[in-house]
């Protein structure tokens, strides 16, 4: 069912039309819905495409699509950490307020090292390996 949005060019007002089908649309019988002008223009509106976890989750292990990702640049690193934990969503899980704080401090610039050296205890043994947390 597609749905169009118009602005009446009399009281300037931005109102929706839906449509049964796309056979269906006749434009020349959309009126104002507030002041029942026929002097309206179609708005080109904002489309959405629902995408699969896969698809997105590819999209994040495709460098080309970093944009401006430089690995040796925290402010870069943090962007790309925020974006990837955005992507996820709820996916992500609770990752904690310690992941956030790291996030944080990349997009203001501190260096990986200052960070581990400020937060020795960051990873703790909780690591993935059991170890300290490696940004390298």
């Amino acid at each position: 069912m597609p749905i169009y949005e118009y602005r009446c060019q009399k009281c300037r007002r931005r109102f929706s039309v839906f449509w049964r089908s796309f056979s269906a649309i006749d434009e020349s019988t959309v009126t104002c819905k507030h002041c029942h002008s026929t002097d309206v223009r179609r708005l080109v509106s904002r489309v959405r495409v629902v995408r699969s976890e896969d698809s997105r989750l590819e999209d994040l292990a495709d460098p080309t699509a970093w944009g401006d990702f430089d690995e040796n640049d925290p402010k870069s690193m943090g962007r790309f950490m925020r974006k990837m934990v955005n992507e996820m969503g709820d996916e992500a899980g609770d990752l904690g307020p310690e992941f956030d704080e790291v996030i944080d401090r990349l997009e203001a610039g501190q260096s990986p090292e200052e960070i581990e050296k400020e937060i020795p205890d960051l990873a703790g043994d909780a690591g993935p390996m059991g170890g300290d947390m490696d940004f390298a």
